[in-house]
């Protein structure tokens, strides 16, 4: 695909969350029955359950973490908790998903107050099985800075959504 038109640089996640990188295996994220493609937009309602993750791959013995953070936290005009980690799964075996790994930091559902905010899972594999330490908050966490950490090198896969805050429902309150 024309570097131009790869929606992870359209849609900034290049850049502000990850290096440039080659996809090398699959990686599919589903809410109930809606697959998560870049760019889509989905609302609070629909990801309050942690997704089902699927990735790729033929060997058991190769192990992945998934990250999910929000770059635009807490406002896309000024995201000072950039980036804030939604969850963290490490040691998760190829050809499964999050149920087989380790729970680092459990899933939060994105539930952003202000503009659009982009959810990005990012997956990288890992040398080996190994010890990942919880961070000490969630907010201003660096994909970049964890995978160099953890020696986890470039992604291999990554996919973001959209989402924003839900309008209330029915009319006005008396």
């Amino acid at each position: 695909m024309p570097r131009e038109r790869d929606p992870l640089i359209v849609g900034r996640v290049i850049g502000d969350v990850l290096d440039a990188f080659n996809r090398s295996i699959s990686l599919t994220v589903t809410y109930y029955t809606r697959e998560v493609t870049n760019g889509s937009e989905l609302r609070p309602s629909q990801v309050i359950n942690q997704p089902r993750i699927d990735i790729g791959g033929s060997d058991l013995r190769t192990f992945y973490t998934l990250a999910m953070v929000d770059p635009d936290a807490p406002s896309p005009s000024d995201p000072n908790l950039r980036e804030y980690l939604h969850w963290l799964v490490t040691d998760i075996p190829a050809t499964t998903g999050t149920g087989f790994g380790q729970e680092i930091v459990c899933y939060e559902s994105p539930r952003p107050t202000v503009g659009i905010h982009r959810f990005v899972f990012v997956l990288f594999q890992q040398l080996g099985r190994q010890t990942v330490y919880a961070p000490g908050w969630r907010q201003n966490f660096n994909t970049r800075e964890f995978a160099e950490l953890y020696n986890l090198g470039l992604p291999v896969a990554a996919v973001y959504f959209n989402c924003q805050r839900q309008s209330g429902s029915g009319g006005r309150r008396r």
